[in-house]
């Protein structure tokens, strides 16, 4: 099915108005509304409005707004047209709950819950991109009574703005985010949490373990209470789960229990390994191969048409920034069969390298 209406987006935050931008790049026409007049005349001048949100009579409208108020605005949607109504919030349980409780049986059958796994630890339009959500799972998330040709729309609405859908019950779904999204935010937010009263000297060892461990715990921590507060009963098993491995380890390293120790780091080898990679497909092995890159304008750009001339694909990279370095330290994972190829050759192009 094809999106062959326009679409209102409420919400032109950073998935809104990427929404919006993925969607007029496939000419969808597309309306917006926001109660700021800033993020509306950001959205508007990035190109992701071609419709006016008070003239329009839309085929679907996404909700993108926090979670405290998506219930209220799914219900506003579904009272106040006659379209398929979506929200793109990190829970699906909660909102379905409210709308429930402020619409009729018949209204909440045009209502499908979805969620693009995609975003940023930016907010806000400025860091809305076109390309957020390509190649990204898209959840559908529809309810037992939620109507067939809904969930055909919400289906479209992933695979126009480029992500792939993937359907789960709401419960299957805030149990599954509570895994892999919620829990780890939280888990980051408590490593940095230790980093905020500890001394100069010792931050100046930070090295790109602590960035990666930290990164996403800049996330806005307004918008990360409403989620999770939102999300309790399934986050608050995974964290009662996670203290009895931290107490196993404290009893662990007080007996000088080794073993212990090791089966702790052991199990967290496993689930590295269960991560999906690329496309969803289980992760094959890689091999990182590090990259001396001079600190000077260029030489990325080098560095990637080299790698591309050898023909050796890059499945990831990463930037160590040292401020004690005049120079970069670039991480590139590739398949592990072709590290010593890229190395080898990389070499003899002048580059400075190591495994």
């Amino acid at each position: 099915m094809r999106l062959d209406g326009p679409v209102l987006v409420v919400g032109a935050g950073l998935l809104g108005t990427s929404i919006a931008l993925a969607l007029r790049r496939v000419g969808v026409d597309v309306a917006l509304r926001d109660i700021s007049e800033e993020n509306l005349r950001i959205a508007s001048g990035l190109g992701a409005v071609n419709v006016d949100a008070t003239a329009v009579r839309p085929q679907l409208v996404v909700v993108a707004v926090p979670p405290d108020h998506l219930a209220e605005q799914v219900a506003a949607a579904l009272t106040g047209t006659d379209a398929v109504v979506t929200d793109v919030g990190s829970i699906k349980g909660a909102p379905l709950a409210g709308t429930r409780e402020r619409v009729s049986a018949t209204e909440l059958t045009r209502y499908v819950g979805s969620h693009p796994m995609a975003g940023s630890e930016r907010s806000g339009p400025v860091a809305a991109s076109a390309a957020l959500f390509d190649g990204r799972p898209w959840a559908v998330t529809p309810h037992e009574t939620a109507s067939a040709s809904a969930v055909d729309v919400v289906t479209a609405l992933a695979q126009a703005c480029g992500a792939t859908p993937v359907t789960f019950t709401p419960d299957e779904h805030d149990q599954a985010v509570a895994r892999t999204s919620h829990l780890p935010h939280l888990l980051a937010a408590l490593v940095a949490g230790r980093l905020a009263d500890a001394p100069r000297s010792h931050l100046a060892l930070s090295g790109q373990g602590v960035r990666d461990v930290t990164r996403i715990a800049a996330g806005d921590p307004s918008l990360w209470r409403q989620i999770i507060t939102a999300n309790t009963p399934a986050l608050a098993s995974l964290l009662h789960a996670v203290r009895d491995d931290v107490d196993t380890l404290l009893r662990a390293l007080s007996d000088g229990d080794g073993a212990a120790v090791t089966a702790v780091l052991d199990r967290g080898v496993q689930g590295t390994a269960v991560i999906p990679g690329k496309h969803g497909t289980p992760a094959g092995p890689l091999a990182t191969v590090f990259v001396v890159i001079p600190d000077h304008p260029g030489e990325l750009a080098r560095l990637f048409a080299d790698a591309g001339e050898i023909g050796v694909n890059i499945e990831d990279l990463r930037i160590d920034h040292d401020p004690a370095r005049a120079y970069g330290l670039m991480e590139l994972s590739v398949v592990a069969a072709a590290a010593d190829e890229l190395l080898s050759a990389l070499g003899e192009r002048g580059w400075t390298t190591h495994r």
